[in-house]
């Protein structure tokens, strides 16, 4: 039997080459270095602390204070979404003399990343003041276990992961707040053993996630200092092919 493209034409693989129109693939993965026993927070690059989402309330543009000079001149790439929740990407060129600003204005920040080489110092990314994203040492990357969905798109939530350092555990949840609701709430929950190895969810049925809608996946650590780490696969469709 000979297998045509047709019949692959939507699965992930052709997504991810380009080959169904309308659709796209997102991982998100994140860390938290070492979250303190009984300590809830965010699965992102800071310990022990929730997500700064009111830091948002407004677009605005972000600042990256000075970073240590081992990485000045560096380029750095942050991808969020604009005041209308369209997808962004702007690279600025860090400096070890005064901060750097964004010439875009964000509502949201969910990745950013080095093009030229590692980093040698923590790099902060910070909107009014607050960090909103953070590159931890030699990492050249966010560990961000948050997103929003774009405008004019469905996320398709397709299979979640998380996992706990030896010898620790920890409580799990992914949060969503849709879009026009004020809470987040529990779209997911999980528990995860560092000695009982990875947490592993494929949903049978995709979940769907409606356009602008915010993810927060969180965890509250029983045993101290663990390192905490999730990551979840969405299939991205444009709401003009939903229609179709």
């Amino acid at each position: 039997m000979t297998w045509s493209k047709q019949l692959f034409k939507d699965s992930p693989l052709s997504i991810a080459q380009g080959e169904v129109s309308g659709h796209s693939l997102q991982h998100k993965f994140g860390a938290v270095p070492a979250m303190s026993q009984n300590n809830s927070g965010t699965i992102w690059d800071v310990n022990d602390t929730d997500y700064p989402w009111s830091s948002f309330s407004t677009a605005g543009t972000l600042s990256i204070p000075a970073v240590n000079a081992s990485d000045n001149g560096k380029s750095l790439v942050i991808v969020g979404l604009d005041s209308d929740y369209n997808e962004i990407t702007e690279a600025v060129t860090i400096s070890s003399s005064g901060a750097t600003t964004t010439t875009n204005s964000y509502l949201r920040v969910y990745r950013a990343y080095l093009t030229s080489g590692s980093n040698v110092a923590v790099i902060n990314i910070q909107k009014g003041g607050v960090n909103v994203a953070r590159i931890n040492v030699g990492k050249s990357q966010t560990l961000m276990s948050i997103y929003t969905v774009p405008a004019g798109y469905t996320a398709y939530l397709t299979q979640g992961t998380a996992t706990c350092q030896d010898g620790a555990d920890a409580t799990g949840d992914m949060f969503v707040r849709y879009f026009g609701q004020d809470a987040f709430r529990v779209g997911h929950t999980f528990e995860v053993c560092g000695d009982g190895g990875q947490y592993f969810y494929p949903f049978s049925v995709p979940l769907a996630i409606p356009e602008k809608s915010d993810i927060d996946v969180r965890a509250t650590v029983r045993s101290n200092n663990a390192r905490v780490t999730s990551a979840f696969d969405m299939i991205l469709t444009k709401n003009s092919v939903l229609r179709t």
